[in-house]
């Protein structure tokens, strides 16, 4: 008797200047400025103290807190990277970023109709303009901030590994401390979106960003772009904004640098000895590279722990790939399904009201079924 073997697929891949036929490049508009680094994340709760804590056994430092507001840096050179206010909603209100020193934030207020900021509102002081993307987020654009003195942290315990064929480390033990992940830094955000290239139009015009890797659904239309920082010959991290065609507008996760894979491994047991709700990992992602590890916070919102991902300078080009579920991650446990949308009478009614107002076509709707829906991997 013969059995058929399952077979694991490696995901394609095709530069922007060779693209299959049908498949669509992404629209690009030209920028109106440069950012270059997201400085921060903000947040509106209903209760402050959670939040606290599991920032702390995140691998936050949280700088200050009062019974209104919280402020948290990392261990690198940004005065924040995140806030969180007191208020009657837990929701991200929205993501600031530091533009170049070249951009003329004044030609926001004219072109997008951007508010100037109170100083007082800035951590690290400096100036800056509130705006408002498509899908009514807040965005902030800085500049000027003071940067504060890195934090101390240990070696990158992997940069002596032992293999098979390098062998670097002798008469040494390895010994990680059992310590929260010190987070470095707030490396990235994902955004889903009902009008996906309206959002990117906005995004790369606003922010000036480089889309790394493009995904595209079986009709060859873009439906997902991992965007990074324009450094120049400075390489950027492989994303640090991604924008996701889908059903509703919404925070998907936002992910912090941690210093090597013995952190990830000890920051997932301390959090876990803390009784927070573990999500996803440790995996290796496809697209970036990342080692990961997801965590919820006490109001469900999604955070992630990276390191070892990819960098690159401005001038590499785009990558274009089909839209699988799969393709999220290279190994590890299989994705949870709540990264997928819920198959319930609330997505049902969201997906009507969406085809009532047009604002998706019921064959854009079978294209995300199809790039979704299918089984991950042979087992799935």
């Amino acid at each position: 008797m013969s059995h058929s073997r399952a077979v694991l697929r490696q995901p394609e891949s095709y530069p922007e200047s060779r693209l299959p036929p049908g498949v669509q490049p992404l629209r690009r508009p030209t920028a109106l400025g440069r950012a270059v680094e997201l400085a921060f994340l903000r947040w509106e709760k209903r209760k402050l103290a959670p939040t606290e804590r599991f920032w702390r056994d995140f691998g936050m430092q949280v700088v200050s807190a009062s019974p209104e507001r919280l402020v948290a840096r990392g261990a690198g050179p940004a005065p924040c990277i995140a806030i969180a206010e007191q208020g009657p909603r837990d929701r991200l209100v929205g993501a600031a970023f530091r533009m170049s020193d070249d951009t003329e934030l004044e030609r926001y207020t004219t072109e997008f109709g951007a508010t100037w900021l109170s100083p007082e509102r800035l951590p690290g002081g400096g100036r800056g303009v509130e705006l408002f993307d498509p899908s009514g987020r807040s965005v902030w654009l800085v500049q000027g901030q003071a940067r504060v003195e890195c934090l101390p942290l240990r070696e990158a315990l992997v940069a002596t590994t032992n293999t098979a064929h390098h062998v670097p480390r002798v008469n040494r033990k390895v010994r990680s401390p059992i310590e929260p992940a010190r987070v470095v830094k707030v490396g990235h955000a994902v955004l889903q979106t009902v009008d996906f290239q309206r959002m990117v139009d906005w995004y790369l015009r606003v922010l000036g960003l480089i889309p790394t890797d493009v995904q595209f659904l079986a009709d060859g239309s873009p439906s997902l772009v991992f965007c990074r920082l324009d450094l120049g010959e400075q390489p950027a991290d492989h994303h640090t904004l991604v924008l996701v065609g889908g059903l509703e507008e919404k925070y998907e996760h936002s992910a912090y640098e941690v210093v090597d894979l013995d952190a990830l491994g000890q920051g997932q047991q301390v959090l876990r000895a803390q009784g927070h709700r573990h999500m996803w990992g440790i995996g290796r992602h496809v697209l970036g590279s990342q080692l990961f590890d997801y965590w919820f916070d006490p109001d469900g919102f999604e955070y992630e722990h990276y390191t070892d991902g990819d960098v690159f300078t401005a001038d590499v080009e785009t990558e274009y790939s089909p839209l699988e579920f799969g393709s999220i991650w290279a190994w590890g446990d299989d994705a949870p399904a709540s990264m997928k949308p819920k198959k319930d009478l609330r997505t049902l009614l969201r997906i009507v009201g969406l085809l009532r107002r047009k604002a998706i076509t019921p064959q854009r709707l079978k294209l995300l079924s199809e790039a979704m829906d299918p089984p991950a991997r042979p087992w799935g």
